[in-house]
């Protein structure tokens, strides 16, 4: 089957894309915005895209009738953002903060989640995410009417310290973080499930 997606209608193209790029990394994102109002929202289309510098993107789809969500403004008015990762144990409260709460409503008291201040930017993050990335606004592109996508460079990152087999060398036990991701529709992945592949070199396939 060939999809044109120029010439289908957008249900269609999201459905495709949506349900075979998976799994897809949830943030869990934490903004304050102009007026000093936190707001708290998952996202799945967001990856890691480089390391120097250490870059995340944030695919933002906005309300056609209420137009750019509550986080995506934030972002773009202040420049700042906290992206937090979603353990298992969590992802009631995670799924509470993604309802279409009306505009101001802080889904952080909705959900019952506690805060730490931030280091490097305004936004707090989620005290029980054993991972968290402080934010800073570094380029933002409007793909569409109805959708931005937002590149963040990450100047802090927390990590809980019962999760870190080595600090000095950053080995981080990463199996142990429980971390969720999104499949389609109302599907999620678990991270357990993963198999070891070393990466071939071209010195060892030439002998």
């Amino acid at each position: 089957m060939r999809y044109d997606l120029s010439a289908v209608p957008e249900p269609i193209a999201y459905k495709l894309l949506a349900a075979t790029v998976i799994p897809r990394p949830i943030a869990w994102v934490v903004t304050q915005d102009a007026e000093g109002r936190l707001n708290a929202a998952p996202f799945s289309f967001f990856n890691v895209m480089g390391s120097a510098p250490p870059t995340v993107a944030l695919g933002i789809l906005a309300d056609p009738a209420r137009g750019l969500k509550d986080t995506a403004q934030a972002i773009l008015d202040t420049g700042e953002f906290v992206v937090n990762l979603v353990p298992e144990r969590l992802v009631q409260a995670m799924n509470l903060t993604s309802i279409d709460a009306p505009r101001g409503v802080n889904e952080l008291e909705l959900a019952g989640l506690a805060t730490l201040p931030s280091d490097s930017v305004a936004p707090p993050r989620i005290a029980e995410s054993p991972v968290a990335f402080e934010c800073r606004l570094h380029t933002s592109v409007e793909t569409g009417p109805n959708q931005v996508v937002v590149i963040g460079q990450v100047t802090t990152v927390h990590i809980e310290d019962r999760f870190l087999l080595d600090p000095v060398r950053a080995h981080v036990d990463t199996d142990a973080l429980d971390l969720v991701a999104r499949s389609f529709g109302a599907g999620y992945i678990r991270s357990h499930d993963t198999f070891q592949l070393a990466r071939p070199t071209w010195a060892n396939r030439s002998r």
